[in-house]
């Protein structure tokens, strides 16, 4: 029988690269889950951790109503490590004095090791660390161990001598850190003892077997869009309960070329599930006719989404009483829920818009302790083929809100060729996944062209590519000029209406990666 999955807790206190944190152990071969510093301590040790990492985070020890955990996380018997303010804040409750620094740090600064056992085990002497403070730990003596001092900060690593503690006061997480990875490597391995047995074939093989024994002989059905969350759901409870999964796609006319081909292909054929495709097209564009704000699109589009999902699961029988979706881990966090029992608002499938109370409906969500990454690696584990698992975001709206202002049939068949063309360089010049997200946008706008002899007076198409890891922030792609160039001219001569072609440049913030 496997062992059980080893996990280590993450405190988060308000810290940027808390999720980096999450992602760095699990990289590592270790379950990760990030935690409400507030959760309470009986729920902490009932996970059965096996460690706990404090974060950092703006706020000072000092401060009214920064946040605490309960001084107790400090006496579970399992090692803690802080890091930033987690390490001024375990070292305030152990006792040790924390002050203001005389200027705060931010940045690259020399860390010169002093011990190099333990936390500090295989760093160079002197290296490069990431520093991020404006207070700091002042009289380390006695039980309070000092492992590594910067130019600034005397008290920068400690280990406590006589309980599982340590600190720093760098950012081991982050990659301008270049030997952080083998100081949490030190603290997972060496003081924690994991054995790395987070590995996504055992995910899928835990997950399997609890899906089995949570839905007994009910019937799933889960919303299926294509996109990468929702196949890898539908792959992994195909591969669970079989028969017993019904996948609802619908096709709202709003679909990218192949869209609708490529899902029936793909669910039909390997996994041979039982797929139901309801063509509503007419319906959505039939209450998209008219219609430019943005807003008002997406509403109409949410509003159709739910008739015609309420209408098929109606169909499928009495016994289905699960909806499974393609929550991922930063939905989570993101929704608020917690440890701690607090209900979570939960993310709807994009395709699903918020469904009514009045379906009964129980969630099923097999994906909501993995990553983005993670979920590729799971996808790839279950044999999806690579144009799923490494398939581009595409909005649940669809080209509508890609379409900018009216939208018909014809305004959406030259997006639908733009795209592609798009889409086709892009791959046969091997940049689809060194992108995060390319598509074309159609403009209402007309300009002046002059196409051989001919005055023209056609519409302009914009092109966006980018790049993120998170895509909360995003940068516009540097793509090859002669790339680019090869596009707008296949696209201007090769699609009737197109006579200009526009690179988007805009980063995101201030603009956003959609157009609308």
């Amino acid at each position: 029988m496997k062992n059980a999955t080893e996990t280590v807790l993450i405190l988060d206190f308000g810290s940027q690269f808390a999720q980096l944190i999450a992602r760095r152990v699990r990289e590592l071969g270790v379950h990760s889950l990030l935690v409400a510093p507030g959760t309470p301590i009986e729920v902490l040790r009932g996970l059965g951790a096996k460690g706990i990492i404090m974060s950092g985070g703006p706020a000072s020890v000092f401060e009214e109503g920064a946040p605490r955990c309960d001084p107790a996380v400090l006496e579970m018997g399992i090692p803690v490590l802080g890091i930033c303010y987690g390490m001024q804040l375990g070292c305030h409750m152990l006792g040790f004095e924390v002050s203001p620094a005389d200027s705060r740090e931010y940045g690259r600064a020399h860390l010169d090791i002093h011990d190099s056992h333990g936390l500090m085990h295989g760093i160079p002497p002197r290296t490069t660390v990431w520093m991020s403070h404006g207070d700091q730990v002042r009289d380390a003596h006695g039980d309070l161990a000092v492992l590594a001092s910067t130019d600034t900060c005397a008290v920068a690593a400690v280990a406590h001598r006589s309980k599982p503690f340590f600190g720093v006061q760098f950012h081991p997480e982050v990659t301008h850190t270049p030997h952080g990875i083998d100081v949490l490597r030190n603290f997972l391995y060496g003081e924690c003892h994991c054995t790395g047995n987070w590995r996504m074939a055992d995910f899928l093989e835990r997950e399997t077997a609890r899906i089995r024994a949570e839905v007994g002989s009910d019937r799933v059905i889960c919303g299926l869009s294509g996109g990468v969350d929702s196949s890898v759901v539908a792959a992994l409870l195909s591969r669970a309960i079989g028969s017993q999964l019904t996948c609802i796609f619908v096709d709202n006319g709003l679909l990218r070329t192949g869209e609708r081909d490529l899902v029936e292909s793909t669910f039909r054929g390997a996994f041979d599930v039982d797929l139901r495709v309801i063509d509503a097209s007419a319906e959505f564009l039939a209450d998209l006719e008219g219609i430019t704000d943005p807003q008002e699109k997406r509403r109409r589009i949410g509003h159709r989404f739910i008739n015609v999902f309420q209408a098929a699961a109606k169909d499928i029988g009495a016994n289905a009483r699960w909806l499974a979706q393609g929550t991922l881990y930063p939905d989570v966090i993101e929704s608020g829920a917690s440890l701690a029992g607090t209900a979570a608002n939960i993310k709807l499938h994009h395709n699903v818009g918020g469904l009514p109370a009045e379906l009964g409906f129980q969630l099923i969500e097999p994906l909501r302790d993995l990553f983005k990454d993670e979920v590729r690696r799971l996808g790839e584990v279950l044999a999806l083929p690579p144009q799923i698992v490494w398939r581009h975001p595409f909005p649940g709206p669809g080209l509508a809100v890609r379409v900018i202002g009216e939208i018909t049939p014809e305004r959406l068949a030259i997006l639908r060729d733009c795209d592609e063309i798009f889409l086709e360089e892009i791959v046969s010049e091997d940049l689809y996944r060194v992108t995060s997200q390319v598509f074309a946008v159609l403009l209402p706008v007309k300009t002046v062209g002059v196409m051989g002899d001919g005055r023209t007076y056609d519409s302009v198409v914009a092109l966006r590519a980018v790049t993120t890891e998170d895509f909360m922030t995003a940068d516009w792609a540097r793509l090859p000029w002669d790339v680019l160039a090869r596009i707008s001219n296949r696209i201007i001569n090769e699609v009737k209406g197109v006579n200009r072609v526009v690179y988007d440049i805009s980063s995101k913030p201030p603009a956003t990666i959609e157009w609308e």
